[in-house]
């Protein structure tokens, strides 16, 4: 008997919308960054949009308002029909929806005001992260509730992918968000150095995986075939595809740790699984690719398609680069350049932004019962889109090439050629500005999207609840012979299938991370090496604030390039007191890691309030408000205590001594300025950042006094 219901498009629309102002937002913000690469000026002068403030604001807006919104776009379309049913409730609909948007707008205003953790595409303060576990929790409930109640018995592919999403991207959020809060808006994460690296390169690396690739994955598997009116290539491939991908992928993230102080076979490991992963990588894209045969005229006509090609064809590109940047003796030249920019953001803008674009232009007009308003200008976004991509790319590729290959030239007589890394960045700034015409291109075509989409709304009218029947589910139901595998019966039971993903993700995470937790021996630590002193601290979490860690890193590879560069080679137990860790992700600037004692207080004072004066043609900007605003040292004693809680030994009572020994600090440091006649008051924020820098990398020279309390 059929079974008359609605589908719901309004929620589907109100994602459609966040989608679009989210993605115009975050690509503006983007440009922004881009510009001060080589126009550092355009910080616009003040301090809540320096690069380093701003680059995590990009990424988050990005990835997680404008992708977000697009999966749930996506997935709340798509579900509804594989499934043959409305969605649980309305109500949970709305408080996700409302929700999401909710925490974008928190990220916000806190990223850009400094409120950080500083773990790449995790820098949401704990508040934020419970609100994100809770609508995440919504979205799960509303989309197995519907699955529950469906019409259709088997879950067809792209259903696989969005279970696999859900299980993984709250495991990944829970495992990376363990954090001891001192204050509304200040945290420590509980692991240190080594073991919070991998945690959150295991956390990186997998949100890329199953929030930028596995819900696109599963939106692909539905929306090409709808497009191309062809059936999906293989439902064996398919197979294959996901639970290969699913259960590899977890184990990879140590290849972001290359040369590190993570153990060497926690490295091996992640090289390993990264070159297998390869495999089931292309297996995708060969299936998606292969599901146009018979339907490649249609290409030819359809911008839809066209779109979908491209992206298709950058996932592939990307998921054969990923493996190949693993291998060791790329790494070596690759890691810490623009190289992995471009690896980035050929997925970013190649995969998830134009599968986005094709659903929106492929949506939009179904749900509102009209055309798109302007074909060619779809043709128009296309072209201009994919010139934006290779004025990226292109350029960031041989900026990355030329940085790598810089670094490490010596000259005939056995000397650097380039010892100023400066004189890497000035070659770099021709390169940068090329991007940010690729940028401004691929931002274009957005804009025009944008105007495409408001006036083919405004051609229709949206039907919010789309008539809909199906026959109602048989209770008893026996599978035919040709139903009769292992894989047709688990389609039939959604909760096992869940189990079975968690199952399959844990695998690798808790091979990876419980021997580095549990087993000493995995980082020996340093007799020498002493917890920060209270003003060290605090010039630390102005470090964390200002997002130095998004231009400097912390790590010294065991390279004679590096080691003649910076100092010694980086040891594992120099960073058991980090919380969290700084190594970083990418050189804009050197390596800090050595940087204690290198220059004098004067040098680091005048560099950070006009950098120019000391490095002249660097691309820094000035940090002249550290000069001017007080350290706030009434958080001192919840830090020291939290660090104690933490298990860095400060002895009894510390924190009751810890602001005078931060005042004494801080008046050696101003005495010292005052001899290069340098004026300034002891509570200025800059004296802080200066201790912290002058700390750095001088535990193996020489031990700190052991801190104790006065009698």
């Amino acid at each position: 008997m059929l079974e008359k219901f609605n589908y719901d498009n309004k929620i589907v629309r109100n994602f459609a919308i966040a989608t679009v102002i989210w993605g115009l937002v975050g690509m503006l913000v983007g440009l922004l960054v881009a510009l001060q690469l080589f126009k550092p000026e355009m910080n616009l002068g003040n301090q809540y949009t320096t690069f380093g403030r701003i680059r995590p604001l990009h990424t988050n807006a990005v990835i997680f308002a404008f992708v977000g919104n697009g999966i749930f776009m996506g997935v709340y379309y798509s579900l509804q029909r594989l499934l043959k049913a409305r969605m649980f409730s309305d109500k949970l609909s709305s408080i996700h929806f409302w929700g999401w948007q909710l925490i974008i707008v928190a990220a916000a205003i806190t990223l850009p005001l400094g409120l950080t953790t500083s773990h790449e595409y995790a820098e949401l303060e704990w508040p934020i992260d419970i609100a994100i576990t809770l609508i995440w929790v919504v979205f799960g409930i509303n989309m197995f509730g519907t699955i529950i109640k469906r019409r259709e018995r088997h879950m067809y592919v792209a259903i696989w992918f969005y279970i696999a999403t859900f299980v993984t991207v709250a495991v990944l959020h829970i495992v990376n968000s363990f954090q001891l809060p001192i204050s509304a808006f200040k945290s420590y994460y509980l692991y240190a150095g080594v073991q919070d690296a991998l945690v959150q390169w295991w956390y990186g690396h997998n949100a890329v995986a199953f929030f930028l690739t596995t819900p696109y994955l599963g939106m692909m598997y539905y929306f090409l075939p709808k497009m191309s009116q062809r059936p999906v290539y293989s439902y064996k491939l398919s197979i294959l595809h996901f639970w290969s991908l699913i259960f590899i992928y977890i184990w990879a993230g140590p290849h972001h740790l290359l040369y590190s102080s993570l153990p060497d076979w926690a490295q091996s490991l992640g090289v390993a699984f990264s070159i297998m992963l390869i495999a089931p990588s292309w297996g995708g894209m060969i299936n998606g690719l292969l599901t146009l045969r018979g339907a490649w005229d249609k290409v030819r006509e359809d911008t839809n398609l066209k779109f979908m090609v491209v992206g298709i064809t950058a996932y592939g590109m990307s998921t054969f680069e990923g493996p190949m940047l693993s291998l060791k003796q790329v790494n070596a030249i690759a890691h810490f350049t623009d190289w992995i920019v471009a690896h980035v953001h050929v997925g970013a803008l190649g995969w998830n932004g134009f599968l986005t674009f094709a659903i929106l232009y492929w949506l939009i007009p179904r749900i509102y019962k009209t055309e798109i308003f302007s074909k060619k200008l779809v043709a128009f976004h296309f072209w201009i889109g994919t010139l934006g991509i290779l004025f990226y790319a292109i350029p960031m590729y041989l900026s990355g090439f030329l940085q790598g290959l810089m670094w490490k030239e010596f000259t005939p007589e056995g000397l650097l050629k380039y010892p100023n890394f400066l004189e890497t960045t000035l070659q770099l700034l021709p390169m940068h500005i090329f991007r940010s015409i690729g940028g401004t291109l691929y931002l274009t075509g957005v804009i025009v999207m944008t105007y495409n989409l408001i006036k083919t709304a405004k051609s229709g009218k949206l039907v919010a609840d789309e008539p809909a029947e199906a026959m109602a589910l048989e209770p008893a139901y026996a599978p035919s012979s040709s139903e009769k595998t292992w894989h047709r019966s688990l389609e039939r039971k959604p909760m096992t299938f869940l189990v079975l993903s968690l199952i399959v993700i844990l695998i690798g995470g808790m091979v990876e991370m419980m021997p580095t937790f549990m087993i000493s021996s995995n980082i020996p630590t340093i007799a020498s090496v002493k917890p920060y002193t209270p003003l060290e601290l605090q010039g630390r979490d102005l470090y964390i604030r200002e997002g130095c860690v998004n231009c400097h890193s912390q790590m010294v590879r065991p390279f004679r390039s590096e080691t003649e560069r910076y100092g010694e080679y980086s040891k594992a137990g120099e960073f058991v007191y980090d919380h969290p860790f700084l190594w970083g992700s990418k050189r804009t600037g050197p390596d800090l890691h050595r940087e204690g004692g290198k220059y004098s207080n004067a040098w680091q004072y005048n560099h950070l309030m006009d950098p120019t004066s000391m490095s002249p043609g660097s691309i820094m900007p000035a940090y002249d408000w550290l000069g001017e605003q007080t350290l706030d040292t009434t958080t001192t004693v919840a830090k020291i205590n939290a660090m104690r809680t933490l298990g860095v030994p400060y002895a009894p009572l510390y924190e009751q001594q810890a602001n005078s020994d931060l005042k004494k600090q801080a008046e050696g440091i101003v005495a010292s300025l005052a001899k290069d006649n340098i004026k300034i008051s002891s509570d200025k924020e800059i004296i802080a950042i200066i201790a912290y820098l002058q700390r750095l990398g001088t535990d193996i020279k020489v031990g700190n006094v052991a801190l104790t309390p006065s009698k």
